[in-house]
């Protein structure tokens, strides 16, 4: 099986061997680029990251000599496996999480030397922070606040991305929610959620009740309703029969995220129940 079948399979139903060919197509510098940057795309799932796939991904994304996009696609799919390390919870003795608390640090090491390096091309060092931001550090904040504070539109983008992951930007991230850059805004939302800005309710539930709103941004805006605040399930609730499998999904998703889709459930089937039927059923056993 080729690397770019595994697109159309779920990562858990991979192949044994895929974490051997992702490796050997990220160490392999005379492979097509293009199938090098699917590798560096796929070795960041969790389901087959580990400490030999993050040391190849790090080293494409401090060499000086592979091209910019790897570089940075390597550096993102680092994120996933730091976050891991900094929000999984292995009770369990048998569990273990894909980088070991030294692998992190020397990966948090090399991505705030990248960042700092201003040799190092933009889109890497853009990628670098926000990858890192994932398993926060001392150091986040002033850069955060540096790339908001940048005239150029990437660098604000990266900057509401990382306000997801580093506290203490709700005023910015408030703001940020009038942008009309889609891209901003989208980031935004899903900041507002992550931190549950009660006072980015009023635009949230625009947005999740407006038709007019883009999709991927109303799905997200669905998402962080239900974080902001759980208990007010009457704008989710007529999502669920939405002629959109995805909307209906996400409603679904956020209602049992919040803990409500059960009781929602038994009032739904509550209000079709008909007693004549039990009452047909007992005639027709007569």
């Amino acid at each position: 099986m080729n690397l770019e079948d595994l697109n159309d399979i779920p990562p858990w139903e991979w192949p044994e061997d895929t974490t051997a060919k992702v490796l050997a197509a990220l160490r392999n510098r005379d492979a097509p680029e293009k199938y090098r940057l699917l590798a560096a795309d796929l070795a960041g799932d969790m389901v087959i990251l580990n400490e030999e796939l993050g040391s190849a991904l790090l080293s494409i994304a401090e060499s000086s000599v592979e091209s910019d996009d790897l570089r940075s696609m390597a550096a993102i799919s680092l994120g996933p496996g730091l976050e891991d390390a900094a929000t999984g919870d292995y009770d369990d003795p048998e569990d273990a999480p894909a980088f070991s608390e030294a692998f992190v640090q020397k990966v948090n090491s090399a991505l705030h030397s990248l960042y700092s390096n201003p040799e190092v091309p933009t889109e890497v060092r853009r990628c670098v922070l926000e990858a890192s931001v994932r398993n926060p550090q001392h150091w986040h904040a002033e850069a955060v606040r540096n790339s908001y504070s940048s005239n150029d539109r990437d660098w604000q983008l990266t900057s509401i991305f990382c306000m997801r992951y580093v506290p203490g930007f709700e005023d910015q991230i408030l703001q940020a929610l009038k942008s009309k850059d889609p891209d901003i805004h989208y980031n935004a939302v899903e900041a507002a959620g992550n931190w549950e800005l009660d006072s980015a309710w009023p635009h949230i539930a625009h947005l999740v009740t407006s038709p007019g709103t883009e999709k991927s941004l109303r799905l997200a805006a669905i998402s962080a309703a239900m974080v902001i605040r759980p208990h007010e399930t009457e704008i989710i609730e007529p999502l669920v029969d939405s002629d959109d499998e995805d909307i209906s999904e996400a409603a679904m998703d956020a209602l049992t995220e919040a803990g409500f889709a059960a009781d929602w459930d038994s009032e739904e089937q509550d209000e079709d129940y008909d007693p004549d039927d039990d009452q047909e059923d007992d005639d027709e056993e007569e």
